[in-house]
């Protein structure tokens, strides 16, 4: 009575040769050809004989490793540049290349599992949070240009304003005082961006008649530029500042 053997089974013949190579603990690049031929046909002549496709896929391998056996048993081949070649060459890139295969596809499998315990839930955000829309940042819109860099600007034409004040006349006192609108300041300001779609910074606010029109100005220029009327830009550091206008005003 003959004592049964339990064979694992191996998808391939280069499934087997792996697993004989990680069983003996062998160099896949430096494989004993002799040794592992005799365990590879110990395998096949125990395997059952039911399915003749999988056994021809293994009786093919069986006289490959034959076939390279025999090659190891003779002279070395030497190829045109002189060195010699190794018969097990094509082996060892097979085994290579379906190794990788294999750890991809259990890389694979493991992520198909994980991604099974993942839940998923539709959104569910109160009105009030997706209608929130997120104030204008004037830094963010300015970019390079700081709104330091417009309030030195600022500073410095209010100094020239003030020194064009007569020392002796100023203190007469004024016979009128001038007042000057945000809204009018926006009409004046748009009436000169139809005839200048670019235009300066610093010339816009030395047109200005009085403190009180700079102040309102300013404020204009910075309004419009949140509304996105204006771009302004600066080419280089300490430079001027150029106003563009980036539509048309009414229909023009």
């Amino acid at each position: 009575m003959g004592i049964p053997v339990k064979l694992e089974v191996f998808e391939g013949p280069l499934d087997l040769l792996l697993h004989l190579i990680d069983k003996n603990k062998i160099d896949i690049y430096d494989i004993p050809i002799v040794e592992i031929t005799n365990q590879y046909m110990e395998y096949i002549r125990n395997m059952q004989r039911e399915d003749l496709n999988v056994m021809s896929e293994f009786l093919v391998m069986a006289a490959t490793l034959l076939d390279i056996k025999c090659r190891m048993l003779l002279p070395k081949e030497v190829n045109e540049d002189g060195e010699e070649e190794d018969p097990r060459r094509e082996l060892v890139e097979q085994l290579l290349q379906y190794k990788m295969y294999k750890y991809i596809a259990y890389e694979l499998k493991d992520r198909e599992t994980d991604s099974d315990m993942v839940m998923f839930k539709g959104p569910t955000l109160p009105e009030e949070v997706e209608e929130y829309v997120e104030p204008v940042d004037l830094d963010q819109l300015l970019g390079d240009l700081t709104l330091r860099r417009l309030n030195d600007i600022f500073r410095d034409v209010m100094k020239r304003q003030k020194d064009k004040i007569d020392p002796v006349r100023s203190k007469f006192g004024k016979i009128e005082k001038e007042e000057v609108s945000l809204s009018e300041k926006f009409t004046q300001i748009h009436h000169y961006m139809k005839e200048h779609r670019t235009f300066s910074f610093r010339q816009l606010l030395e047109q200005q008649n009085s403190r009180m029109h700079i102040v309102v100005t300013f404020l204009a220029i910075l309004e419009m530029m949140k509304l996105g009327e204006i771009h302004v830009e600066q080419d280089h550091t300490c430079g001027d500042i150029q106003i563009e206008r980036t539509g048309d005003l009414n229909g023009d």
